[in-house]
């Protein structure tokens, strides 16, 4: 009956946006005063429950050894300001410039077509005929649109709509998301020679330099067909998996120095973080910044991959809360 009514109500708020903005704000209300508060009474219960869940081990709060255990350790615990800055989409496009300079930057960055907080003014008549459309402040907000004509503008709107009204990762701990201004970007959509939806690189950087790196292959096809292969920096393959099937040993980047040195300079302010990148007819164009890979809920297959990584991870003293120090 319950399962019943959740799915009616889905339904309902999925065919009319102001029902769904009501259902939003109840959602938010719960998470934000009732669920994330009494966990933190509570000793992050729900938090440690959902972890062994995960991996088959206790998280541990007070001596995090693990990369999935220092990810929770960063959600609850790391308030550095540059977190929820480069987690925007939008705004992350200006550290880059503060980094790399802004011709540097402009070379890596996906020309950026439109942004707005106001989706109803976006000029589609002006846009070409292939383009993505995302969230500043999400993960898995986007839309890849490849002709123009044969999408319906009324649904793009709607999705758009709920993007903004929908928080990112509260539920989950993920604070960099939550003081973001929330808008729309439209981007150029890459595409290889062969007009295909390139791989991105995902460059693990922990205190300054590469740990490892990440290829998502077959992603934006089914789910079942979603491989991840794993490589040290000099490209050694690790034979293991994180969450998906193991991939397969793909062939080196051309240009991996120069994509490792790209990727660790824009990492080098953080003590980890995961930097993902595009390398597209010989050309590399940055992807994004993310601080909280997986919510620290993707499980390494064997284990001791995820110890091996969180050795390589040393968390620094510039966590700003005071009960850093949980009681297990």
């Amino acid at each position: 009956m319950i399962s019943k009514l959740k799915k009616n109500l889905k339904r309902i708020a999925k065919e009319n946006i102001k029902i769904y903005n009501v259902l939003y704000k109840l959602r938010v209300f719960y998470w934000k005063y009732l669920y994330l508060k009494i966990g933190e009474v509570l000793n992050y219960k729900f938090e440690r429950k959902k972890f062994y869940a995960a991996h088959g081990y206790k998280l541990d709060l007070n001596n995090p050894k693990s990369f999935n255990e220092k990810i929770v350790c960063k959600k609850i615990f790391d308030r550095n300001d540059l977190l929820p800055v480069v987690e925007d989409k939008y705004r992350v496009r200006k550290y880059l410039k503060s980094k790399l300079g802004n011709n540097k930057a402009e070379e890596v960055l996906v020309p950026l077509l439109y942004e707005t907080k106001e989706p109803q003014k976006i000029p589609f008549v002006d846009l070409p005929n292939e383009f993505i459309i995302k969230a500043n402040h999400g993960s898995g907000k986007n839309l890849i649109v490849e002709n123009k004509n044969k999408f319906d503008k009324k649904i793009i709107l709607n999705k758009c709509k709920r993007w903004l009204n929908t928080p990112q990762g509260l539920h989950k701990r993920e604070w960099a998301y939550q003081p973001i201004n929330r808008r729309i970007i439209i981007e150029r959509l890459l595409k290889t020679k062969n007009g295909m939806i390139p791989e991105d690189y995902k460059f693990f950087i922990f205190n300054g330099a590469c740990a490892f790196i990440q290829v998502d292959i077959d992603r934006h096809n089914k789910e079942e067909e979603h491989k991840r292969s794993l490589f040290w920096p000099d490209w050694e393959y690790i034979d293991g998996s994180l969450k998906y099937p193991q991939g397969p040993c793909i062939e080196q980047p051309s240009q991996l120095t120069e994509m490792i040195s790209l990727a660790e300079k824009l990492g080098e302010d953080f003590d980890a973080i995961r930097v993902d990148l595009y390398l597209v007819n010989g050309k590399i164009y940055f992807g994004e910044l993310t601080n909280y890979h997986g919510s620290g809920m993707e499980k390494f297959t064997p284990k001791k991959l995820d110890f091996e990584m969180g050795r390589k991870w040393k968390i620094t003293n510039e966590y700003k809360k005071e009960n850093w120090r949980a009681i297990n």
